[in-house]
């Protein structure tokens, strides 16, 4: 969740990260390891965003990223980072703490957007849902065949 308050914020101003990091701790207590997985999300999501960007652009066939909900943009971006780049977290984990998030911040409709546009690229990355993996050769993620509503999250 940090990660994602972290992004959010950085998203509407232009404070550098490190200083905006400094300012987000002292008002928060966390262990070092908690803090080094929040700013290793951040520092992944924002050094990947354009690729993210693309590839969610790609799964959100009818609507424009830029005007998704900005909490909504950065849930999917952490998740999305996850799954592609976190081998050591599964899948489900990651898309499941996204659809909570989600309903958390903007209801039952943005968690099962989200959940529609995680799972369709989760299936499209042939990862196993509940495993970690420890060697992943390269970015496997392709765009969606169909343009239909068939496939529309439910």
């Amino acid at each position: 969740m940090w990660a994602v308050q972290l992004l959010y914020q950085h998203e509407f101003n232009d404070e550098p990260m490190p200083e905006a990091l400094a300012r987000f701790w002292e008002s928060r207590k966390a262990g070092p390891s908690l803090r080094g997985f929040t700013e290793a999300l951040v520092n992944g999501v924002l050094d990947q965003r354009d690729a993210l960007d693309q590839d969610l652009q790609r799964y959100t066939e009818h609507w424009d990223l830029k005007r998704l909900n900005a909490v909504d943009r950065n849930i999917l971006r952490v998740a999305l980072f996850e799954i592609l780049h976190r081998h050591d977290i599964p899948p489900v984990v990651s898309i499941n703490e996204a659809i909570e998030l989600a309903k958390s911040f903007n209801g039952d409709e943005s968690g099962r957007f989200v959940n529609g546009v995680l799972d369709r690229i989760h299936r499209d990355q042939g990862r196993p849902s509940r495993t970690t993996l420890t060697a992943v050769a390269g970015r496997t993620i392709s765009p969606p065949e169909t343009k239909g509503h068939e496939d529309s999250p439910a």
